[in-house]
């Protein structure tokens, strides 16, 4: 099966982490990294960003079908909300009037991104996440302006959670509660975890900004067991994970401290990640939420999308109606192809034909003694048919070279005549002179009851109108009949 390429981006106001990774079937594997910062930019960082981002993919060869995008924890709020229901749909339809009131502000300028955490006969608890409809357009005009159309944009915590989820594992027996901070932000996650046989419903997620001049590991002390305490699990949590990417944090200082088991994580081991990959992210935990957002196309249930909220993704229906538009354009160069190859048929054909024509023209016109062929063909050929036959009775002699009947073929006319009543008349046939003008006959019969039998006979032959003079001499009937062919 062949794979595809999806690229993550985690983006800040100043600064951009970028994974691009490799998915066939189950496994993954990272096609490339890097961050980007606009800190010294004059210009709109956001756009700045954008075009950092687009030239780093260029410069690298990152191909990819897909784009997820991570919002920093500092450009969104998380908070809690109630819900009277617990169908994601009527949630969804609701959610706006719920957060309105629980956030005490106008709800129109902000986008708004939820998830379920717990849901009883009382309705749902939600985690509400809000951001800036405008900075969130800014991030979607500014990446769209360099081809870049993310299908979601989350919240980094989110991603980060789908990281842990994904490529971390831990013994059955512990319950972790991750600690994950940045070079500017802090993290606690209780994630989807593969533990055992069972799984955890729903990831606990809770994000806040670091100081540079705060102490990590005084931080962490204080702010775990309020985390544990607002967390609700059905076991309580026994361990820590802690990833620190300024490495200031003493695991073992803190597990005393805390008295839970803490134990540090290695995130290139974690995401089977090499150095020489990482070598252009400016921030391990960085890389973990960007890596996390590019596994957003492998969650079949409902993402934290802000984009859902405010400018719902098109790329599909916008690549289906390209495909649409592409097969109608490839049918029309077909039946035109098509077309145009019936019409050349059609032209040689025609070509043929009229070579025919003009060929039979100049036969006809010799055969015809310089008549002009018909208009269809066909009629032409009945009369070359109608000559044919005209000319075989010529040669046979029944017909003369001008159409008329031959002396051969009027004379055996005559001669079936008067075989036809010789006997019955006692016929006597004198003389029979035929020219071209006239035939004349002189003989004589029994009686004249006889000769016009005789006369009756000739006349079927049609040979022409009857002239006739009868006269009876020595007990016979004399005649000497004309025929005058019909002009």
């Amino acid at each position: 099966m062949k794979g595809q390429n999806y690229l993550g981006i985690y983006i800040s106001r100043n600064a951009a982490t970028v994974v691009c990774l490799g998915s066939q079937g189950r496994d993954r594997n990272i096609q490339g990294c890097f961050s980007v910062s606009a800190e010294e930019s004059e210009e709109p960082n956001l756009q700045v960003l954008a075009n950092l981002i687009s030239q780093g993919c260029a410069e690298r060869e990152l191909e990819f079908s897909e784009v997820a995008v991570a919002l920093d924890c500092a450009m969104f709020m998380q908070h809690n909300v109630h819900s009277e229901f617990d169908d994601t749909k009527q949630i969804a339809s609701t959610i706006r009037f719920d957060a309105e009131e629980a956030l005490a502000t106008d709800i129109t300028e902000v986008a708004i991104a939820f998830k379920i955490t717990s849901s009883n006969q009382t309705g749902s608890e939600l985690a509400v996440f809000t951001a800036q409809r405008k900075v969130l357009s800014d991030i979607l005009l500014s990446l769209q302006s360099n081809n870049i159309d993310p299908v979601t944009i989350e919240p980094d915590v989110n991603c980060l959670s789908r990281f842990i989820s994904q490529n971390v594992s831990v013994p059955e027996s512990l319950r972790p509660l991750f600690a994950v901070l940045s070079r500017r932000n802090g993290y606690f996650i209780v994630p989807h975890l593969r533990v055992g046989g069972g799984v955890q419903k729903q990831s606990a997620v809770r994000t806040f900004l670091l100081s540079p001049a705060q102490s990590r590991a005084e931080l962490l002390a204080r702010e775990v067991p309020v985390t544990t305490g607002l967390v609700e699990t059905d076991e309580p949590i026994n361990c820590l994970k802690v990833f620190d990417s300024a490495g200031s944090v003493d695991c073992q200082q803190l597990s005393e401290k805390l008295g839970v088991e803490t134990s540090g994580i290695d995130w290139l081991q974690e995401a089977a990640a090499e150095s020489q990959t990482m070598a252009d992210c400016a921030d391990p935990a960085d890389f973990a939420i960007a890596y996390g957002a590019a596994l957003a196309h492998l969650e079949k249930v409902q993402s934290i999308n802000f984009r859902n909220d405010f400018s719902p993704f098109q790329g599909k229906k916008v690549r289906l109606q390209r495909a649409l538009k592409f097969a109608s354009y490839s049918m029309v160069v077909l039946m035109l192809a098509v077309g145009l190859y019936f019409q050349l048929q059609l032209l040689q054909k025609n070509k043929y034909r009229n070579q025919l024509r003009e060929k039979l023209g100049k036969e006809y016109s010799a055969i015809m003694l310089g008549k002009k062929p018909p208009a269809k063909i066909k009629d032409a050929v009945k009369a070359l048919g109608t000559e044919k036959r005209r000319t075989e009775s010529i040669n046979k002699g029944l017909l003369s070279t001008t159409g008329k009947k031959s002396v051969s073929a009027k004379l055996t006319l005559m001669l079936k005549a008067f075989n036809k009543c010789a006997a019955q008349t006692k016929l006597n046939v004198d003389s029979i002179s035929i020219t071209t003008k006239a035939i004349s006959i002189a003989g004589n019969t029994s009686s004249r009851p006889n000769t016009l039998r005789l006369r009756k006979e000739i006349e079927k032959t049609k040979l022409g109108d009857l002239k006739d003079s009868l006269e009876t001499k020595g007990g016979r009937d004399n005649f000497r009949i004309t025929i005058v062919p019909k002009k």
